[in-house]
C-alpha cells in the first residue's frame, strides 16, 4: 500500500490551553475522535476513519505524532526506513510530557486537550455525544475521556500503556483511580459501554489487563479477544493491530466481526434508531456489504423470473 495523500479528508487545527494540533476530518454526523496508533496516522487508520464516515459519523483524527498518511508496509517503504520512522514516532512519545508511558494510575496529560476536542466537536457536529477509538498507546485515552458524560463509546483497541513491564503494570491502564471510579459510576448509572479488543498473544495487551477492566466495570466491558489464526497473515508484525493492519476485512472473519462491533456501537450510542439497531452493541448485524450482495441476488434473481415469464 502506497501513503494516502490525505485526499478525501478536511486539514484542520484546534486549540486548547495553548497548544495546537493538526486535525483530520472526514463525514458528517455526531463526531468520533480516532487515534492513532504508533508511529501515526496511517493509510489503514485512515481506511477505519472512512469507515466510521461511511456509517453517518464524523472521523475526527488529531496528529498526535508521525506523518499523517505515511505508510509502514516494509514491501513498500523499505525496512531500514520503516524501522526508523516507527522509532523515530516512539521516541518523541517516551520524551513528551504529555505521555505516560511507564507510570500506573495515571492519565497522560494530552487526555486532557483531547477530552476539550471533544467537547468542540460535540458542539459543531450535534447528536447525543461523541464516540472515541484509541488505538495502542492511545488506546486507553479513550478510557480517560469518558470521564466527560458527552463521551458516550469508547473503545479501546489493544490499549497498550503503561507498558507492561512488570506484573503490576501488566494488571492496569493508564487511569487515575478517581478517573477511572466516574467511568464506573458512569456505567452502573448510565449505562455506558467500554468495549476493549485484542489478540490473545499480544505481550503487549496482557490478559491480566482486560481482567482489571473486567473487575472494574463489570459487564459494561465487552471484551473482545481474537486468537492470532484471526489476524491477517500479510502484516508485516505479530498480531496486534486489531482495527488495522491486521484486520482481515472479509465476511465472517473474526477481526471484521471485531470492526462491525465497533462500528455497531458508534450506530446504537450516536444514531438515531434504524430498522435494525434494537441489538447490542456486537451481536450479528447483516453489514452493508452483506446487503449489498443479498441485494445484487435479488435483482439477479428478479431478472431471471422476468426473463422466463
Amino acid at each position: 500500500m502506497a501513503d494516502h495523500d490525505l485526499s478525501g479528508f478536511e486539514r484542520g487545527t484546534f486549540t486548547h490551553a495553548g497548544v495546537t494540533r493538526r486535525t483530520l476530518r472526514r463525514g458528517t454526523g455526531p463526531a468520533v475522535i480516532v487515534l492513532a496508533e504508533i508511529p501515526g496516522i496511517t493509510p489503514k487508520v485512515l481506511e477505519f476513519a472512512e469507515r466510521v464516515a461511511a456509517i453517518g459519523c464524523t472521523a475526527v483524527l488529531p496528529v498526535l505524532f508521525g506523518t499523517p498518511g505515511r505508510d509502514i508496509d516494509p514491501a513498500a517503504a523499505g525496512r531500514l526506513a520503516t524501522g526508523r520512522y516507527v522509532a523515530a514516532s516512539m521516541r518523541k512519545v517516551c520524551v513528551s510530557r504529555e505521555f505516560t508511558v511507564l507510570a500506573t494510575g495515571k492519565s497522560s496529560p494530552v487526555v486532557t486537550w483531547l477530552r476539550a476536542l471533544a467537547a468542540h466537536e460535540h458542539e459543531r457536529c450535534g447528536g447525543p455525544g461523541v464516540g472515541a477509538v484509541g488505538m495502542c498507546l492511545t488506546g486507553g485515552f479513550a478510557l480517560a475521556m469518558a470521564v466527560d458524560d458527552r463521551l458516550l463509546a469508547p473503545v479501546l483497541s489493544q490499549p497498550s500503556l503503561p507498558l507492561p513491564l512488570t506484573r503490576s503494570r501488566a494488571a492496569r491502564i493508564d487511569i487515575s483511580p478517581e478517573e477511572l471510579a466516574v467511568v464506573r459510576g458512569r456505567c452502573q448509572r448510565e449505562g455506558l459501554q467500554v468495549m476493549g479488543l485484542r489478540f490473545r498473544s499480544d505481550k503487549l495487551v496482557p490478559e491480566a489487563r482486560f481482567d482489571f477492566l473486567r473487575r472494574e466495570l463489570g459487564d459494561a466491558f465487552l471484551a473482545v479477544e481474537l486468537d492470532d489464526a484471526a489476524a491477517n497473515p500479510d502484516a508485516a508484525t505479530p498480531p496486534h493491530s486489531v482495527l488495522t493492519e491486521h484486520l482481515i476485512d472479509e465476511p465472517g472473519q473474526p477481526t471484521r466481526a471485531a470492526l462491525d462491533g465497533v462500528l455497531d456501537l458508534f450506530r446504537t450510542r450516536l444514531l438515531p434508531p434504524g430498522p435494525d439497531q434494537d441489538r447490542e452493541p456486537g451481536q450479528d448485524r447483516e453489514t452493508d456489504q452483506e446487503r449489498d450482495e443479498s441485494g445484487d441476488e435479488g435483482q439477479a434473481q428478479e431478472q431471471d423470473t422476468t426473463t422466463g415469464a
